[in-house]
């Protein structure tokens, strides 16, 4: 079929925060086998290859911005790869929604995720943010990735092949930009209905305490070591804090939400005033955990 290629796409439509201009173009695969002409499509286009789920975790500027998006082909059904006594490995496409994958695995009673119930986003975007909640994280999970770079090719790099940290995930031997095609996850056999249990008690308590149904990119800052960052900033006064059609969430602080008719300026601004106070306050520099695309 080829590589599908749409020009001038929106970010306000692609991302959970429903904030930001137009990209250069969008490229969505179809299929593995159009990987080999991806890296000619973009030096083509242009500008900075941006891999795209379903928009978490991004702050789009206005404006014209120097990205191409490109989009993994459509997945298939998770599968059943390996099993070793109560060990289970998992392989799933990255294009699966994450909770869509959660409810598989509680389906089948294969336990390990269940403290990323409630991350919005698909499971690649989840493996390249290393995505974590409750004690989880997905680098607990991994057995092995599959990317694809310009420099190497399409290949399964191993958990001890990747870097891994707090929301962050990289390939040792890569040194230019990669795409999350699918993950072996080691999962262990469970009872489906525990394993549902222990996920709703997590979609409850984060309906209860967070904005999850808002417009919102997830968590704004990382939190300091030993300190909460929504605590700094319901401390500090910005727990509701509104500038224009943005705020702070008033169900959690550290949640910055579009009440419909935000910009990504009064965003910015409404982050910038919010370091600037923590940092006079409490001597504190708050870094932001959101990828800010300008």
């Amino acid at each position: 079929m080829g590589l599908k290629i749409h020009s001038a796409p929106s970010l306000r439509e692609r991302t959970t925060l429903h904030l930001g201009g137009t990209a250069l173009a969008e490229i969505c695969l179809n299929d593995v086998r159009e990987l080999d002409a991806l890296p000619a499509e973009l030096d083509r286009l242009g500008g900075t290859p941006l891999m795209l789920g379903k928009g978490s975790n991004i702050l789009a500027a206005d404006g014209e911005l120097p990205y191409a998006l490109v989009r993994v082909p459509s997945p298939g059904k998770p599968e059943v790869v390996a099993e070793r006594g109560d060990k289970v490995t998992v392989r799933a496409e990255a294009g699966m929604g994450l909770p869509a994958f959660l409810s598989w695995c509680a389906g089948k009673g294969l336990s390990g995720a269940e403290g990323l119930m409630g991350v919005p986003g698909k499971l690649g975007g989840a493996v390249a943010m290393n995505a974590g909640s409750y004690g989880v994280c997905m680098a607990d999970l991994m057995r092995r990735v599959l990317v694809f770079s310009p420099c190497c090719g399409l290949r399964w790099v191993s958990r001890d092949d990747v870097l891994t940290g707090y929301r962050f995930f990289a390939p040792r031997t890569f040194d230019h930009w990669f795409l999350v095609l699918a993950a072996e996850l080691d999962m262990e056999r469970g009872t489906s209905e525990l394993i549902r249990e222990r996920m709703a008690e997590h979609r409850d308590t984060k309906r209860r305490t967070q904005p999850v149904e808002a417009w919102s990119a997830g968590c704004t800052f990382r939190n300091p070591e030993g300190i909460s960052a929504g605590k700094l900033l319901d401390d500090a006064g910005f727990r509701g804090k509104k500038c224009g059609g943005m705020e702070f969430s008033t169900k959690h602080a550290n949640f910055l939400v579009n009440t419909g008719a935000g910009t990504s300026d009064q965003a910015l601004e409404l982050i910038a005033e919010a370091q600037q106070t923590v940092q006079r306050l409490y001597g504190i520099e708050l870094e932001l955990e959101v990828k800010v695309l300008s």
